[in-house]
């Protein structure tokens, strides 16, 4: 089991990344709330992971802290709910703000996330409501960091299409990732920035 990992970021590219320890590259999916946090490339870091051993594949799945590894693992275990889920519900909607959802029953606001249906909801919240008591609801910082140096028009392209990519690969639909995308782009936004403010906007 690997269950932490300290190196070197190479790429990031949500919701993929790749971090090199001890001269091996281990390519990690994460949710975006990794990816708001993440320094640039060239740094170190530190990720705590959750590994998974399928027939066709080994998956590695990262997460800034033990607790928002904990609710990872917690989600996967809800029939119908898999990896794949988990990290677009851990995407779509901050951790402590899902919290709330499932202790208020709020089954309205999941159903808005990507690949939750009704039926799913519903579960989410009738399985977790007693695994969550650890929990403690708290605001969510926003933090804009700035682009900068290079040519600003190939960069706003480049963000925009890189957002739109990780919508996209969190199981949005091309067209309305595309359209909210261009509707929020501003000069100054990351596109980890953008990605946040879009999944808020889908909300």
């Amino acid at each position: 089991m690997i269950g932490r990992i300290r190196g070197i970021l190479v790429e990031k590219q949500p919701p993929h990344l790749m971090i090199e320890a001890n001269g091996v590259g281990y390519e990690i999916e994460a949710p975006m709330s990794v990816f708001y946090k993440l320094p640039e490339s060239g740094v170190e870091v530190t990720l705590y992971t959750h590994f998974v051993v399928r027939e066709d594949a080994q998956l590695l799945y990262g997460f800034s802290s033990k607790d928002e590894r904990e609710l990872f693992r917690t989600l996967i275990k809800v029939n119908g709910v898999g990896p794949k889920l988990g990290l677009t519900l851990l995407s779509g909607i901050d951790a402590e703000a899902f919290v709330r959802c499932v202790q208020e029953g709020d089954s309205a606001t999941l159903v808005k996330l990507p690949g939750v249906g009704k039926k799913t909801a519903e579960r989410l919240i009738v399985e977790m409501k007693d695994k969550l008591d650890k929990w403690q609801s708290a605001p969510l910082l926003d933090g804009k960091p700035m682009i900068v140096g290079g040519e600003m028009a190939a960069a706003a392209r480049d963000i925009e299409m890189e957002a739109s990519a990780a919508l996209v690969a969190l199981g949005y639909k091309p067209q309305d990732a595309s359209k909210v995308i261009s509707r929020l782009y501003k000069d100054g936004l990351s596109s980890e920035e953008l990605i946040r403010q879009a999944l808020k906007s889908m909300i």
